[in-house]
């Protein structure tokens, strides 16, 4: 028996590395919105981008393009990434967004690689989250999986944290597996007992997800981006979205 819908993990596809393809050529392929749409048609139940301030890959006309698309899909989630002290909140402002997600990362970085630090981060962070909420975009807080943290991501005004799961997928097959997935699992319902939902992301794949899933509790989405495009090189989108919605199904399927 399989869990209901409105607490079955939802799949955000992250298709920042399909903007990347795109860059490297002037032909406008393949195509990001393209891609979101028939993630969203197959069943994906969000779309989350990255835009960093190179536009490296997502550039700020296909945060735009995904913020009119995602209005025709009303049940579905537009998650935007970002540093909030470099580019994010000209979008939030712009797009208002579901979602924001808030990640400490520097601008040179190639990718996200550790989370919020409290007290550091607090006084900073409080008023941009203040802004978010005002205007009606819930508000995520890329987080290490540190259970002591959790109750201040809250007292900052997060609603939400996401767990930075490269730790988990990089213990896989190690003496260390078993304790960093426990970690996790703690993190998570530090979290919640501090009034706050969960999300995750980051080397999540196709090969780790059910695992983390059954492990960590109620995790409310899921955004994964570089190993979905992978499998979706080989399988296609809406192959690859009905593949990610089996792992999470086979993750909150009662014994």
């Amino acid at each position: 028996m399989t869990t209901s819908a409105s607490s079955r993990t939802a799949l955000s596809v992250n298709v920042n590395k399909v903007a990347l393809v795109r860059n490297t050529r002037h032909l406008g392929i393949p195509s990001v919105t393209r891609a979101a749409q028939l993630c969203l048609e197959a069943g994906a139940q969000g779309i989350t981008v990255h835009p960093r301030p190179d536009e490296r890959h997502i550039r700020a006309s296909d945060v735009r393009e995904l913020h009119d698309l995602l209005r025709l899909w009303p049940q579905a989630e537009y998650n935007i990434e970002g540093n909030p002290f470099h580019n994010l909140m000209d979008f939030v402002r712009e797009c208002r967004p579901h979602q924001a997600t808030f990640v400490p990362d520097s601008e040179t970085q190639s990718t996200s690689d550790h989370g919020w630090t409290f007290p550091d981060d607090a006084e900073r962070l409080r008023p941009l989250i203040a802004e978010a909420k005002k205007l009606g975009v819930r508000v995520s807080l890329f987080m290490d999986p540190a259970p002591e943290m959790m109750a201040a991501a809250k007292a900052v005004g997060a609603d939400r944290v996401e767990l930075y799961t490269e730790g988990y997928a990089a213990s896989r097959g190690t003496s260390r597996a078993d304790a960093v997935l426990a970690l996790y699992a703690e993190a998570a319902r530090a979290a919640q007992a501090a009034g706050l939902e969960v999300n995750a992301g980051h080397d999540l794949s196709r090969d780790n997800l059910t695992e983390f899933l059954r492990a960590v509790p109620g995790v409310k989405e899921v955004s994964i981006g570089h190993a979905f495009v992978s499998d979706a090189l080989e399988l296609g989108y809406a192959a690859a979205t009905r593949d990610y919605l089996r792992c999470i199904d086979e993750a909150q399927r009662a014994d």
